[in-house]
């Protein structure tokens, strides 16, 4: 195999983009959380039935969690932190399920937010990242 094929066919640099791409996306709504308050969003958990103090947990899964995605540490974990958010997000917030004028899903942007760290839960963070793992623990990748 020669190296032109390597790159082209580098699963770690499609991991790279994933990781850039979910944690940046995330980042910027835990910011604005950070920034703004996260008032609103007690008041919805409340009023799911949701104890409100659940919603600090939102500043480890969309400020913490995103950053270290990025950098490639406790992926797993952070991916997992971002998908029990997500689910709380489906119960809490019910949306409609179908298409708006524009012939997308609905619910589109939340199931990207709940698939994509599945999937890097699933892979890990790939070989580039900030610190490699050597504990041998598969979830501390």
């Amino acid at each position: 195999m020669t190296s032109k094929e390597n790159f082209w066919t580098n699963s770690d640099v499609g991991l790279l983009i994933v990781r850039i791409a979910l944690g940046g996306i995330i980042f910027f709504h835990g910011f604005h959380k950070l920034v703004h308050g996260i008032g609103d969003q007690f008041q919805i958990l409340a009023s799911n039935g949701i104890p409100g103090q659940f919603i600090y947990f939102v500043y480890v899964s969309e400020v913490l969690a995103p950053v270290l995605i990025v950098l490639g540490i406790l992926t797993r974990i952070s991916s997992l932190t971002i998908i029990v958010t997500m689910i709380v997000v489906f119960y809490a917030l019910p949306f409609p399920i179908g298409l708006d004028v524009h012939g997308a899903m609905n619910i589109e942007s939340q199931l990207y937010f709940l698939l994509l760290p599945i999937a890097l839960f699933f892979t890990g963070p790939g070989r580039y990242t900030l610190k490699k793992n050597n504990s041998g623990n598969w979830l501390l990748d």
